[in-house]
């Protein structure tokens, strides 16, 4: 198991223990669905790395406050409801409260994790994505030198030109950036969503493939290479602490030694809490449209 996967194990098993303590005000009632069951049938027993980011989201649900005695509780409740913000945690003394303190060593570690993850061969193979790699040669490179994700190597540069077709109007491809799990996470909806709704448009379009430790710019590369009008990266934003599976996708026409990042059309913050992957393929398909039409991207495109 990867070390951070660990440590998240030990930290969720930690939330647990705190949380359904004797003496708790955490319930069953607080929890929605299929966790209510899960916690009626003894939660407690249930190994933590099972439970995974999202039970533990919902086991610190907008219903569960911390705060000793507030003078509105409904008003804490209906703040909660609507952000993922980390409000009504209480404290104790000057410190977080202990539940408080560990879901966000948990977050934490899960935002590690997407960093320093890399997306599965299996992944791969399920999406049909062929992969190439940029000049970083490892993870400690790419994080390090970010310079060296903006171009790819020289093995990759041949595998391109010898798979990917030529002369088309649109490029796909996906970028792993600085999270794996947003690729994971959001790739199956959105890529179908997106290759179908180019494809009935009529839009002339090459097939996705896989750069693995790439960074925005290495869009204007494959661009060149394939001869594209467009080139979407589909790629991981940096995680935070509310989410470790955001994405963003980058829309470029037609780029040039002469580029600059207003000349990108971005559209951020996928994933299921934000704008969800199938919707956000759907929405990629008509802005790719109006660049094609207005044959151009970023501020040029809404100038």
């Amino acid at each position: 198991m990867h070390t951070a996967e660990k440590e998240l194990e030990r930290i969720l098993q930690g939330i647990l223990d705190e949380l359904l303590k004797e003496g708790s005000s955490f319930s069953a009632k607080n929890l929605p669905g299929e966790k209510e069951t899960l916690l009626s049938k003894g939660l407690k027993d249930t190994p933590a790395h099972e439970l995974g980011q999202e039970d533990m989201v919902t086991l610190m649900s907008a219903d569960e406050v911390l705060v000793s005695k507030p003078a509105n509780l409904e008003a804490i409740k209906a703040m909660k409801a609507t952000t993922p913000a980390r409000i009504g945690i209480g404290r104790a003394g000057a410190r977080m409260k202990t539940a408080s303190l560990l879901k966000f060593l948990a977050d934490h570690a899960v935002a590690q994790d997407a960093v320093f993850a890399d997306v599965s061969p299996e992944f791969l193979s399920r999406m049909n994505l062929f992969a190439v790699q940029s000049s970083a040669r490892n993870k400690e490179e790419f994080l390090t030198h970010p310079e060296l994700g903006r171009r790819l190597s020289e093995e990759s540069l041949q595998t391109i030109t010898q798979k990917c077709e030529k002369n088309i109007q649109v490029q796909i491809i996906v970028v792993d950036g600085l999270s794996s799990s947003a690729i994971e996470a959001n790739i199956p909806d959105l890529l179908p969503a997106l290759t179908q709704g180019l494809a009935v448009s009529g839009i002339k379009t090459g097939d996705p493939f896989f750069v693995r430790y790439g960074r925005v710019w290495v869009e204007d590369q494959v661009a060149n290479l394939v001869n594209a009008d467009v080139v979407v990266s589909l790629i991981g934003e940096r995680p935070g602490l509310g989410t470790a599976e955001s994405l963003s996708a980058y829309m470029i026409y037609r780029p040039d030694e002469t580029t600059v990042e207003a000349d990108r059309t971005v559209i951020s913050n996928i994933h299921k809490g934000g704008i969800p992957p199938a919707e956000a393929g759907a929405h990629l398909a008509d802005v790719i449209k109006q660049i094609l039409k207005a044959r151009a991207s970023g501020v040029r495109l809404n100038g």
